[in-house]
């Protein structure tokens, strides 16, 4: 169904804009289920690859993940929790198993008594990096090669956007 014309799309003038399309409910529905739909199962063959090549949970790996790529391999509880989609309390829970298992240490900062830092340790280096190659393999596998490096790049692109519309300031 092509998208029809949105009459009350105006510019900062008044006068009738380009038009703006409009998708009539059923199909914006029906895009955003297929959406969460092919999320879901990537993210469940996701966790699948990781747990069968280094017993590791996806979750895990996505806040390893967020670690090495931050300067001196930390940031803040809050900051992190955000940043891998967790509540405060559901992160914290993640953090004690992270902690126990020696991938990561908590410091308190020494400035600001609130701020809790999550530092990755030398042995969550070592596992986000063994682990990355082969889910980097994995997405190529899963998304990459079914969609092309240009579609994909595309959708990219447009889920960035909508993050970044939605960013606190």
């Amino acid at each position: 169904m092509a998208p029809e014309a949105n009459p009350d799309a105006l510019d900062d003038g008044g006068a009738q804009a380009a038009a703006v399309p409009h998708l009539a409910d059923d199909v914006v529905i029906g895009d955003w289920t297929v959406l969460v739909a092919a999320c879901a199962r990537v993210r469940a063959e996701a966790r699948r690859s990781l747990a069968a090549r280094h017993a590791l949970d996806l979750s895990v790996f996505e806040v390893l993940f967020q670690l090495s790529r931050c300067p001196a391999g930390r940031q803040t509880s809050s900051e992190l929790a955000a940043e891998v989609s967790y509540s405060s309390g559901g992160f914290t829970k993640l953090a004690d198993r992270l902690e126990r298992d020696g991938l990561v240490v908590r410091r308190s900062d020494a400035r600001d008594r609130r701020l809790v830092w999550i530092e990755l340790t030398e042995a969550g280096f070592d596992v986000v990096g063994a682990a990355s190659v082969d889910h980097a393999a994995f997405l190529r596998d899963a998304l990459v090669e079914r969609l092309g490096a240009e579609r994909f790049s595309l959708v990219a692109q447009a889920m960035r956007t909508l993050l970044e519309a939605d960013a606190p300031a």
